[in-house]
């Protein structure tokens, strides 16, 4: 079925204990929901300073750029790596799915920018819509022009790269996901994420202070009542990273 195609996760962030020992790391997340018969995938922890040797990318024809608790508009000598990377991939045409922290260091990578979102944090379930030209991009996935996502973020893509087309918005954040060329796509939500992994990641923000207390039971209660569109958007990545749009 994959045709023995090889994929790489960029792993941006550190494991949770509850993720590593529910679904073996944020790596074992997206291969449940990314992985097909046949294909091998593999995983560089760049936040560790895990690198893709520049001999082998040739080799792989797609990467997935995680989310982080890092900063997107950050410095650090991994982030300064990754987008070096992500140029080289660029100029190799291969296919790159960016999530969240991973859509905001691709815009970064291609010239954009990102920076605090100016509505604040962005944390449960939200409603994007995809543009015109996007839901004909996606016509053969038959999948609505209003989905569903799990988000977690308190930065966003301010200014998209010269050439980069948004392709969907929230009420929140304009640039819920861009597409560059045919070979790359940032979503700023959470496709991979279940709602367990958002409780879990609710608390561990309420633990860190980042949220106050009243605003995360208030997160919770909401959670209860939605469900994710995680079907459709299964089919919508699985088909870009597989090159079947």
């Amino acid at each position: 079925m994959g045709g023995g195609k090889r994929f790489a996760v960029l792993l941006c962030a550190e494991d949770s204990d509850y993720v590593k020992k529910r679904y073996g790391g944020y790596y074992g997340v997206f291969v449940e929901m990314l992985a097909e018969e046949g294909e091998t995938w593999e995983v560089f922890k760049v936040a560790n300073g895990e690198f893709p040797d520049d001999d082998g990318i040739a080799d792989f024809d797609g990467f997935v750029i995680t989310g982080s608790c890092n900063d997107a508009h950050g410095n650090d000598v991994w982030i300064c790596k990754l987008i070096a990377l992500l140029n080289k991939l660029d100029s190799l045409n291969k296919k790159v799915l960016g999530i969240c922290f991973g859509h905001q260091i691709l815009s970064r990578a291609l010239g954009g920018k990102t920076g605090r979102a100016i509505s604040g944090w962005d944390i449960g379930l939200t409603s994007i819509h995809l543009s015109s030209s996007s839901s004909k991009l996606f016509s053969s996935l038959k999948i609505p022009t209003t989905l569903s996502v799990i988000e977690c973020h308190r930065d966003e893509v301010r200014e998209l790269p010269p050439k980069a087309e948004v392709i969907a918005w929230s009420e929140k954040t304009g640039v819920e996901m861009f597409r560059y060329g045919d070979h790359m796509l940032g979503i700023q939500g959470h496709p991979e994420y279940t709602k367990d992994i958002l409780l879990h990641l609710i608390d561990r923000l309420l633990q860190r202070s980042f949220i106050e207390e009243s605003y995360a039971e208030v997160l919770k209660a909401r959670l209860v009542k939605v469900e994710p569109d995680k079907e459709a958007w299964k089919k919508l990545c699985t088909s870009f990273l597989k090159g079947r749009l």
